[in-house]
């Protein structure tokens, strides 16, 4: 397992965010993407896990609802995969969101990224439903973990 360090971000760091972002996902996204989904939310978490220097991942979390916090982005530089850096990032994401009094941790997942589908199980995380992305045309899987102690 890679040993990172992990470091909490300010949610306005949106240039930062949008960065991590696009060295991770297509297509790229702008800061406007990232300044809407942030706008009228609580809750939200910006971790970025580290080497030196050099960024390696990033965790992207916001309030669901008072007693769910929803990871909704967590990306791994393709050099670092498998190195068990979304580990440490969910990890840390859950110990946050334990100590801000949440009851669980959820995460959404399409059916083609079967990596991150073996990650939720192995990470104990349930499947507790299905719902239907129009954007996509597809279903998510949902994933959600309870933050007992």
């Amino acid at each position: 397992m890679a040993n990172v360090v992990i470091d909490r971000l300010d949610p306005t760091d949106i240039a930062t965010i949008a960065h991590l972002y696009n060295q991770v996902f297509r297509p790229e996204r702008g800061e406007d993407f990232f300044s809407r989904r942030f706008r009228n939310r609580g809750g939200i978490l910006v971790l970025v896990a580290r080497i030196d220097h050099d960024a390696v991942g990033f965790y992207v979390g916001l309030e669901l609802k008072p007693s769910v916090h929803f990871a909704w982005l967590c990306g791994v530089t393709p050099e670092m995969r498998r190195a068990g850096v979304a580990s440490q990032l969910m990890r840390a994401a859950m110990d946050w969101a334990r100590t801000e009094g949440y009851a669980s941790i959820r995460f959404e997942c399409h059916n083609q990224h079967r990596a991150f589908l073996h990650f939720g199980i192995a990470e104990g995380f349930d499947i507790v439903g299905i719902r239907w992305d129009p954007d996509r045309v597809e279903n998510l899987v949902i994933f959600e973990k309870l933050l007992r102690e």
